[in-house]
This record gives structure tokens, sequence and C-alpha cells, in this order.
């Protein structure tokens, strides 16, 4: 069974490839240019040339595919507009077909949830950065009318391998000697690791057309918990600086009200739906472990 993976040389998109060799699939990965061509080549994976930008590229590569999961992002002004094209051509190609297509969303969707813990049956608030994240999500779980089995993947914040956002903590504290962290840091943040993702990943091809599920694993974390293990894992001894967030967002716009957000959610449908059984230690173990030194 042969997959068309975006992003397979990104973060989530290179544990994603791995995961499914080990599994017995064949990947090919979109590939913007030939330095990313090669890299694929080397991991072993397909290469298909093409561009996010380009839908009838995505098209193309997921027509020959036997099903396609969708991780890249285009880091642009235009974001939404550009995933919503890429998610239609992608729909378009695949349907009457009956093939799987696994769409990565993320757990901003939900905004705030506060004291409650968030699950895939809570009404969401999305914060601005990723407003236009539900309406493509809703492309996906509604693929069904056209054929497609449509599944949507909301991450929790992934860390593991020394990066995701954790790595931008351990990186400030190295720079400025202290992990900086956005508000007070009182805010809870839940987290997913990299190759328990991945597996889930490999998992959701199975899903039921219209699938909606969150990888989240364990407890929400206060964000300076994490910081401070950040600041001690970067040899900071755990100081923390707080940056407010009307400063951050001189700099950093919408993404600072994001890192800000206060979310606890539970990953247990993915569990119980799937059978998913993520395995990784905590964020905090993995720091304390010196696996981000």
């Amino acid at each position: 069974m042969q997959v068309f993976l975006t992003g397979a040389t990104g973060y989530i998109g290179s544990a994603v490839a791995e995961a499914l060799v080990k599994a017995g699939y064949a990947v090919v990965g979109l590939a913007r240019s030939d330095d990313q061509a090669r890299l694929l080549a080397a991991k072993g994976l397909g290469a298909h040339r093409g561009d996010l930008r380009d839908p009838a590229s995505l098209a193309e590569g997921a027509r020959k595919a036997d099903a396609v999961i969708h991780t890249a992002l285009a880091a642009t002004a235009d974001t939404g507009q550009v995933d919503r094209a890429a998610v239609e051509a992608i729909i378009g190609a695949l349907s009457q077909f009956n093939r799987p297509f696994v769409y990565t969303s993320g757990c901003w969707v939900l905004g705030n949830t506060g004291d409650r813990v968030a699950d895939e049956d809570t009404p969401l608030a999305p914060t601005p950065l990723v407003a236009w994240r539900p309406a493509n999500e809703r492309l996906v779980l509604e693929a069904a009318k056209h054929g497609v089995q449509g599944t949507v993947l909301r991450p929790a914040m992934v860390f593991g391998r020394g990066g995701g956002l954790v790595a931008s903590f351990v990186q400030s504290a190295r720079e400025h000697g202290a992990a900086r962290v956005i508000g007070n840091g009182e805010n809870r943040w839940t987290f997913v690791e990299l190759d328990d993702l991945a597996e889930l990943y490999v998992q959701a091809l199975r899903a039921a057309a219209g699938t909606l599920l969150f990888a989240a694993h364990g407890p929400a974390i206060r964000v300076r918990d994490v910081a401070e293990a950040a600041s001690r894992a970067a040899g900071a001894g755990g100081k923390v600086e707080t940056v407010p967030i009307e400063e951050a967002r001189k700099s950093m716009g919408p993404f600072a009200d994001a890192l800000a957000l206060d979310q606890q959610i539970s990953g247990e449908r993915a569990q119980l739906v799937l059978g998913w059984r993520p395995e990784a230690p905590s964020v905090l173990e993995e720091l304390a472990r010196g696996l981000y030194s």
C-alpha cells in the first residue's frame, strides 16, 4: 500500500514516514526541490515533485497513492487559503475511490479550556492564528460524501527527539540564561510524544470515514514547570523569565496568544476507537533524562 505524505521531511512528517515504513507501507513524500527529493531518497522513500502552492501537483500525487497523509503547512500570510486549496485538491483526486485521507489539525482550535478537560465533543473557540482550521477540518470530515475516507487528527503539544516548542525553551535558556514563557506561565499544556503520535497516524489509516481524534497523552502540565525543567536541561538552573503577552504580541503577533492558551485535553477516544497505546515518558521525564541537553 502506497501512502503519499506531505511534510515528509518535517518534524512530524519525518517521524510519520518512519512509522509507516516500519509498518510495511511504501511512502512517497512531497518534494518541492531536488534537495528534498535527494533527502527522501537517502531515507529509502519515494519522492513526488510538487508544492503546497500547486494544487495540481498535490492532486497528481494523491491519484497515484492508496492513501494520503497531510502533515505539511505553508508558513505564509495566506496559510489557511493554501491549506484549503491543498485539501480540496486531495479530496478531488481521491473522490469515489474510498481511499484514506488523514489530515493534520491541532489543539489550538479549542481555544482556552480552563479547568474543563476537553475532548472531541467540546465546542471550538480557535485562537486567531488558526481561525481557518475548523472549516478545513469540516471539508475532510464531510469528504465521505465524495467517496473519501477522511480522518482529522488534532495533535496536542508535540515533543520528542529534541524538537517541538519544548526545544525553544531550552534554546532561550541557553541564549538568555532563562527559559522564556509568554504570560505568567500558570497556563497548562497537554502533550503528545512524537513517536507515539506517528503511531497514531499509521493507525488512523484504518479509521472510519469522518473520524475526529485528539492525539494527547497524560494530564496537562503547567507551562512554567516545563520551562523550569527545560532551563535545568540547558544548564540554566531552572531560571524562567516571563514575557507579558502585550510585549510578546509586538514581535510574535497572534502566535503569542496561541502560546498563552490554557488547555487540558483528553486523548482517550483515540485509544478507545483505534487501540492507540502511547507509551512514552512525560515531557518532564524526558527533559530530566537529558534528551534535550
